[in-house]
């Protein structure tokens, strides 16, 4: 087992270096206003720091959906909500509480990813936990729905109000982005080192994973998420094609 968890230690450095080779995403540069205005009210809203508290115990890293895949998760959406909502009209403490909200969203969504239906469970459980914080009912019930509907190639559940279509498609949107190159430099690690598959067995599945990056990239949500989705899933094909050929040629030895 030791000898395992070393080899897969070695293909993360490796799918790490190639990964470094790659310029981030445009979007970080594109919308760095919006992405710096949640970053700000990530870092000083009382309600999403207090949030950040109580999950930070909660959320397993071992499984790859960890806080740090929320935090990252949850900037993005709110990201994107800020981009969004301005379209959409929003403006001052209004735009800025509709960031926040999307961040709870973030923050929450994986809270069960280990459980059977995660989506439909976490929901259930942000409703009872968000009862204990200063937030609207409407507000609680965005952020349950968009919880619910943030699984890819699953019946989503039908929304009201604009304002919780909102939360829901830029969670969404934002959890895809991690499909492009933070899948290869840590979710698929941290998923490994949770299941321990033997490498024959990881190579085996690695082609259907590959098709999954595929499929994702038409389903993005936003308009800015439809801009820019495709390309974060682009790296993460072109970095995980690269890392393929490198453990059918430099481990080979290890497939037999």
């Amino acid at each position: 087992m030791a000898d395992t968890l070393s080899l897969y230690t070695q293909l993360r450095e490796r799918a790490r270096r190639i990964a470094s080779r790659f310029p981030a995403v445009d979007f970080y540069r594109d919308e760095a206003g919006a992405v710096d205005v949640s970053r700000r009210i990530f870092e000083t809203d009382p309600l999403v720091v207090r949030l950040r508290q109580r999950v930070v115990d909660r959320l397993e890293d071992d499984f790859g959906h960890g806080m740090l895949h929320a935090t990252k998760v949850a900037l993005d959406a709110g990201a994107l909500t800020h981009i969004e909502g301005r379209a959409a009209g929003y403006m001052g403490d209004y735009l800025a509480r509709r960031v926040s909200i999307a961040q709870v969203a973030g923050l929450l969504h994986d809270i069960q990813r280990k459980q059977r239906n995660h989506a439909e469970q976490g929901a259930s459980f942000a409703g009872g936990l968000l009862a204990e914080y200063p937030l609207e009912a409407a507000e609680i019930e965005d952020i349950c729905i968009a919880i619910r509907n943030h699984e890819a190639f699953k019946t989503t559940v039908g929304i009201d109000t604009r304002e919780g279509a909102l939360v829901s498609d830029c969670l969404y949107d934002a959890d895809k982005f991690r499909w492009g190159p933070d899948n290869f430099t840590d979710t698929l690690w941290a998923m490994v080192a949770f299941r321990r598959p033997t490498l024959r067995d990881f190579v085996r599945h690695y082609p259907a994973g590959m098709e999954s990056l595929a499929r994702i990239r038409s389903t993005f949500r936003t308009p800015t998420g439809r801009a820019y989705g495709p390309r974060f899933i682009d790296a993460g094909i072109a970095i995980g094609e690269e890392l393929y050929r490198v453990i059918c040629t430099e481990f080979s030895t290890h497939l037999g």
